[in-house]
């Protein structure tokens, strides 16, 4: 096999948007950035990633490879867990995987897997590769994956979700008892590896979406080499913030013209990630919140589910102005010169960059959260699944950049005025303005940490070093 003269790393995404979007900023930064030759791998999936990833902007040296479908409706039941079944389709794609890289001319000399991905480690181990994981969350949450780890699900859900007493995290802050994610609450869910710290400290290292003066504290906790009786004893590289780029991607003419128009800073975008959706009675609730607080407003409408990771239906339209029959009557007419609302979907990082905007009404995902922050926006914390509920606590009593409704967002209704107060504490008080001056120094500090010789850099430089010199004789 001819050497290569450079670091070449292969990196594996498994689906979903939490996952495929960082796994490719990493990528397109250690090929522009750090000299690296890129191969990204991910399984393919029907909710339009295979088209997102091959239409994504690409350098000279980073290739997009997506691995073939795979059918997993006989290994899983359909009321399986949506982690279980990004599991095994993660572990059915190995066979694909191991064909092509055994085909590549230029052998990697790292594989970079996210959470899902860790059986992929057996492929390496074949072929001599560094294997690493990317944890795409934030530190804290990995911190809690460890724990979680040493705890059995049952002993979680009797002390810690009924009997609501807070997680204990060492060297961290707490997990309070109504922010446990939903996947350490299920019985069932022990056999899941990315909640079992020894997958991840099978690795030459864990690479984070974070940067080292956002978590210093949970970073420091999880270097030392005796957190957790000596659990995690591999490096920490924290290697963020990895966020979207605005790209070529244009915004919409009709959208760019109605942002333009706005006064900076006057306008919260209300999204709820790639497929979060309400209820729709909390639909109409957040309608009238929106309308009454009389502020600038655009949101990502998608028709109202029960389940709160989407489902999409067929629905009615108001004859008289065009407004969704799930939207309070006339609601288009009475906010046309306030408000602008798009369907289904829109490019939130070019909204987010756009001067208008000075708020963020979020399901307080990762990846929206650091495009909140690498925008300077202060956020209206609203999780709905997985751990957005860490990140919404996060965001109000660590970083002090939002707010929050007083009642579970999973499990009550958010009233019309608390949404409308919400709003106007973000938008027009002074304690919106103070969060937005705490969310500038948040943003100054990460661009710091991906410039050169900042921290982030230096973390990915020697990840490169170590790579480079697996390629010497």
């Amino acid at each position: 096999m001819p050497k290569n003269d450079k670091p070449h790393a292969a990196l594996l995404a498994s689906p979903g948007m939490g996952h495929l979007i960082p796994i490719v900023e990493l990528g397109k930064r250690m090929a522009a950035h750090h000299d690296f030759h890129v191969t990204i791998f991910f399984v393919a999936s029907d909710h339009g990633s295979t088209t997102l990833l091959l239409k994504s902007p690409t350098l000279e040296n980073l290739d997009i490879v997506p691995l073939p479908l795979v059918d997993i409706s006989g290994l899983v039941d359909p009321n399986t867990q949506l982690v279980e079944k990004l599991i095994v389709m993660m572990r059915e794609s190995l066979p694909s995987l191991r064909s092509l890289i055994a085909a590549m001319m230029y052998r990697p000399s790292a594989l970079i897997v996210d959470l899902f991905g860790a059986d992929a480690f057996e492929i390496a181990e074949e072929f001599k590769m560094f294997k690493y994981v990317f944890n795409t969350a934030n530190a804290w949450c990995l911190a809690v994956i460890f724990q979680s780890s040493r705890l059995d699900n049952k002993f979680i859900l009797e002390h810690h979700v009924n009997g609501q007493k807070p997680l204990e995290i060492p060297g961290c802050k707490s997990l309070s008892s109504e922010d446990i994610p939903e996947s350490l609450r299920n019985i069932d869910c022990n056999d899941q590896p990315e909640f079992h710290g020894t997958k991840m400290t099978n690795s030459h290292g864990i690479l984070i979406n974070t940067w080292e003066d956002l978590e210093s504290s949970t970073i420091e906790a999880l270097r030392d080499n005796n957190y957790l009786g000596g659990l995690v004893k591999v490096p920490i590289y924290p290697i963020g913030p990895l966020v979207r780029q605005d790209g070529n991607q244009a915004l919409d003419k009709q959208v760019k013209q109605w942002l333009d128009k706005q006064p900076i800073e006057s306008v919260i975008y209300v999204s709820f990630g790639s497929g979060g959706t309400l209820s729709a009675k909390q639909m109409t609730e957040l309608a009238w919140g929106l309308e009454q607080s009389q502020q600038k407003f655009i949101w990502v409408v998608r028709p109202p589910s029960n389940n709160a990771v989407g489902t999409y239906f067929t629905i009615g339209i108001d004859d008289v102005d065009g407004t969704p029959d799930y939207l309070p009557q006339g609601f288009f007419t009475r906010t046309k010169e306030t408000g602008l609302v798009i369907p289904m979907w829109a490019p939130q990082a070019q909204i987010l960059s756009h001067p208008s905007v000075g708020g963020f009404l979020s399901h307080c995902g990762w990846n929206s959260t650091l495009e909140s922050i690498m925008n300077g926006v202060p956020m209206i914390a609203w999780p709905l699944y997985a751990e957005q509920k860490m990140n919404a606590a996060m965001l109000i009593e660590d970083f002090e950049i939002a707010v929050r409704p007083k009642v579970s967002t999973t499990e009550d209704i958010v009233g019309r005025e608390e949404i409308e107060n919400m709003v106007r504490t973000i938008m027009a008080d002074k304690e919106g303005q103070a969060m937005r001056d705490r969310v500038m120094e948040l943003k100054n500090s990460a661009e710091k940490a991906l410039c050169k010789g900042g921290s982030s850099f230096n973390s990915l430089s020697q990840i490169a070093k170590d790579c480079m010199h697996h390629l010497l004789p």
